[in-house]
């Protein structure tokens, strides 16, 4: 009996050791899983909870191209950190570096972007350096599409930052949290955590029709000229703009900056200012009077080098004038004598009709908030001598480079228009297509006869006209129209620059239209701008 009692206590003894050793374990295990294994997880969630935030990533979904190259969120930059006074007074001693603002609350991260690589290992204590995405290009390409955001409220402002705002607040981001105290001032030499967010497969990102590069041909062919206007440039068979640009450029991170000045940098020139177009316009009169008159096309008319209407006398751009001239000629060399007298036959009504029929006087409706409707004349304003300049594109006839290129991409198409666009759809980061833009159907504008008469004429402005200085027989030649308008700027006359039109002659693929400020005539200013560009283009597609 006594045995049994031993051996029942020798029993209990070792289950309660087991028990004691089991918990021990488990102890020790629980223990190396908080401190181990999940210390950096807990760490990050301590330091959110009270540490300083410093942002690495835009709080803001991408802008892709059309290829899903990234427009937004692209460029890195290597920043130096300072969490106190101490270590940013240090650097600057050591490295010699200029900082603009000195911000002396330590309450607050300072930074410093490198221009050069430095030794980590030589950084005073509590400076640190990383990666940090800029939202915009550093050269601020497509600027004026892309727009701008008020930094204090992560919120879209301009173009396609404030059509897509909702979509783009991004609240995914990377960044790095530093310790703070009681008051919170970040500690010097504290803690601190980088905080780096999967891909996010929500519906954060916006993908447009712009080819990035083609934009950069066609910005770097601007600047190279310094001219002031706006390039647009589409492709014949989708209606998809690839290139949109305005000049001049101003920088997004500093958008202030230009709020008091007069040289319209945030003006986006391409959608958002109407001008004369001029002799472009003469294309709007060709069309009213093919409908009319088809016989027209075979006449002749004489030119005196100029045309009086009541007592308004309006100049030929050939003062000694051309005498007699077919039409054919008389659109090649811009007569203006010529247009009048057909201006006259038709009307200012019909010629304003056909001018609304080919998107003038209303939005083209691309999907950006800031597109103008231009002006076309009405009323009492189409009575009289007005019809001298309605005939020429002058008086009170203001049109957007959109609206030329969309009139301009109807002729591409033999009297189709296409719908232009620029937005393809909302996507996510990994580029799945969640809202595809719908565009309206396409519908013939002009008849088919009538838009390959005006092909064929605008052949012979690149051949023999106003536009012969362009080389193009490489890349299969070009259709277009050049235009000189008379304008008042800041109280002083000045000329306007026109080119629009297709390439190749045969099969067109690209419509590019070309405007420049305060030059001496399209001609002599933007033929040559379309040229290069339609020759890069080539050279890109090869």
């Amino acid at each position: 009996m006594r045995r049994k009692s031993k051996n029942v206590l020798q029993n209990r003894i070792i289950k309660f050791s087991i028990a004691v050793l089991c918990t021990f374990i488990l102890l020790i295990g629980r223990l190396f899983w908080f401190q181990v294994i999940k210390s950096d997880e807990y760490k990050m969630a301590a330091l959110k909870q009270r540490g300083k935030e410093v942002k690495l990533y835009p709080e803001r979904g991408i802008i892709y191209d059309r290829n899903f190259i990234p427009l937004t969120n692209r460029d890195r930059v290597s920043t130096v950190y300072f969490t106190d006074e101490s270590s940013l007074k240090e650097y600057l001693r050591n490295y010699n570096t200029y900082i603009k603002e000195k911000d002396k609350n330590n309450n607050r991260i300072k930074s410093i972007e490198l221009e050069e690589e430095i030794n980590e290992e030589e950084l005073p204590k509590g400076a640190y350096v990383y990666d940090k995405t800029l939202r915009y290009d550093k050269n601020n390409l497509l600027s004026h599409v892309i727009g701008y955001i008020k930094k204090s409220e992560n919120k879209g402002e301009s173009g396609i930052e404030k059509v897509f705002d909702e979509i783009l607040r991004n609240k995914k981001l990377n960044s790095i949290f530093f310790e703070v105290d009681n008051k919170k001032r970040i500690i010097p030499g504290g803690g601190y955590a980088v905080v780096k967010d999967k891909k996010s497969s929500f519906p954060n990102s916006v993908q447009l029709t712009i080819d990035y590069h083609i934009q950069k041909v066609v910005e770097n062919e601007m600047d190279s000229r310094k001219i002031k206007g706006a390039v647009i440039v589409a492709d014949v068979e989708t209606g998809e703009i690839v290139a949109m640009a305005s000049r001049p450029n101003f920088d997004q991170d500093n958008v202030n900056a230009y709020f008091n000045k007069d040289n319209m940098e945030l003006y986006n020139k391409a959608i958002q200012v109407s001008y004369p177009p001029g002799s472009l316009f003469k294309i709007v009169v060709l069309l009213s009077a093919l409908e009319e008159e088809p016989s027209i096309v075979n006449e002749i008319f004489y030119c005196k080098g100029y045309e009086k209407i009541n007592d308004v006398i309006i100049k030929c751009n050939k003062e000694e004038g051309h005498g007699y001239i077919s039409l054919s000629e008389a659109f090649s060399k811009s007569c203006n004598s010529t247009f009048i007298q057909i201006g006259q036959r038709i009307g200012s009504e019909k010629i304003i009709d056909m001018a609304y029929k080919l998107g003038f006087g209303k939005k083209i409706n691309i999907g950006l908030f800031e597109e103008t409707e231009g002006k076309l004349p009405s009323g009492k304003e189409l009575l009289g001598p007005s019809i001298g300049n309605i005939s020429i594109g002058q008086g009170k006839i203001e049109v957007t480079p959109l609206q030329v290129t969309n009139m301009m991409l109807t002729l591409a198409n033999e009297g189709v228009n296409k719908k232009l666009s620029i937005i393809k759809g909302i996507v996510t980061e990994d580029g799945y297509m969640v809202k595809e833009f719908k565009k309206d159907k396409e519908e013939r504008i002009i008849s088919h006869e009538n838009a390959r008469i005006v092909d064929d004429l605008m052949s012979k402005v690149v051949k023999t006209g106003t536009g012969r200085s362009m080389d193009l027989e490489d890349i299969g030649g070009a259709c277009g129209k050049t235009g000189s308008a008379q304008a008042v700027l800041n109280g002083e006359k000045t000329i306007h620059g026109w080119f629009s039109g297709y390439f190749p002659e045969k099969n067109p693929k690209y419509v590019i239209t070309v405007f420049a400020e305060e030059v001496y005539s399209g001609s002599m200013s933007a033929v040559p701008i379309f040229e290069n560009i339609a020759k890069e283009i080539s050279q890109k597609n090869r």
